[in-house]
């Protein structure tokens, strides 16, 4: 069974900007996917106010539309690809399936053209890679798909935008990212992280009294770094900026240029949670403080 709903839609990003001061400024992003179930929900729907997009001049009507679909958790690991525009959430849960929701979002001149053009799109789930393909964008019309993914806690997973942002909650395997134009967050992680976005902040918060696995490493070039620390976290914390400058909210003793970079070991120490900056300010704060 499959439902639709048209709205001149608010689309909506995951998308983090972070100023070179460190200042965070967050938006959200769209979310979609081929299934055989389609559903609607808020982060995907409009309103009720029906409304168009302008492009290059154009009014464009947007539909768009939900859809999901189950996976079995396999092996290996699960790649996501938000392509030429879309955004990447993902978290981890304590089921043994995937699942992928997917919201398409097509602009056109009308809404029956936009409904046409959104059917042309494929999301494929096959080998553990999510993914969307269709027409280009053009001057009269234009697609994005952006995704949201349950997956199992212990899972490995793969990321990639390149207009859009990237966020992770709860994930204990491996996870690996990349994007161009967009932030990350990275929220309640484990295991081993490693990843970059060359213009996007990096928002990240960690839980519990350690990290459990291997470490954290990220780095962005244009965009500042907050991070949100349990007062008491036990790791070895690593962080830095080119251009910008180091703001700690809490008393520690510190090696280094506390203005450019800190290192030190939080408690009993740990594993390594490494993030920097090339071009952007720095926060560290204890939770509860933000």
């Amino acid at each position: 069974m499959m439902t639709t709903k048209t709205r001149f839609a608010r689309t909506t990003f995951l998308n983090f900007a972070i100023c070179a001061t460190g200042f965070i400024c967050v938006l959200l992003l769209p979310i979609q996917l081929n299934a055989q179930e389609t559903r609607q929900y808020n982060f995907c729907d409009g309103d009720n106010n029906r409304y168009s997009v302008s492009r290059r001049g154009r009014q464009l009507v947007t539909h768009s539309e939900l859809k999901e679909k189950t996976l079995p958790s396999g092996r290996g690991v699960i790649s996501v690809d938000g392509r030429q525009n879309g955004g990447v959430r993902v978290e981890g849960w304590d089921k043994n399936e995937v699942l992928v929701r997917a919201c398409v979002q097509a602009s056109a001149d009308t809404e029956a053209q936009a409904r046409e053009f959104a059917a042309q799109l494929r999301i494929n789930t096959g080998n553990n890679q999510i993914f969307a393909e269709g027409p280009a964008n053009v001057e009269e019309r234009s697609w994005s798909v952006g995704y949201e993914v349950f997956v199992p806690r212990n899972a490995s997973i793969a990321l990639k935008t390149h207009n859009g942002g990237i966020g992770v909650t709860n994930v204990q395997g491996h996870t690996r990212f990349e994007a161009l134009n967009g932030g990350v967050s990275l929220r309640l992680m484990g295991g081993s992280v490693r990843g970059q976005t060359t213009n996007g902040g990096l928002a990240i918060e960690l839980d519990g009294d350690r990290w459990e696995g291997e470490g954290l490493d990220v780095h962005t070039t244009n965009g500042g770094v907050q991070m949100t620390i349990p007062a008491n976290y036990s790791a070895r914390l690593e962080t830095a900026t080119t251009n910008g400058s180091v703001r700690v909210d809490f008393p520690m003793t510190v090696q280094g240029r506390i203005n450019k970079e800190l290192a030190v070991t939080l408690g009993s120490g740990g594993a390594t949670v490494r993030a920097v900056t090339t071009n952007g300010g720095v926060r560290v704060m204890h939770k509860g403080t933000e």
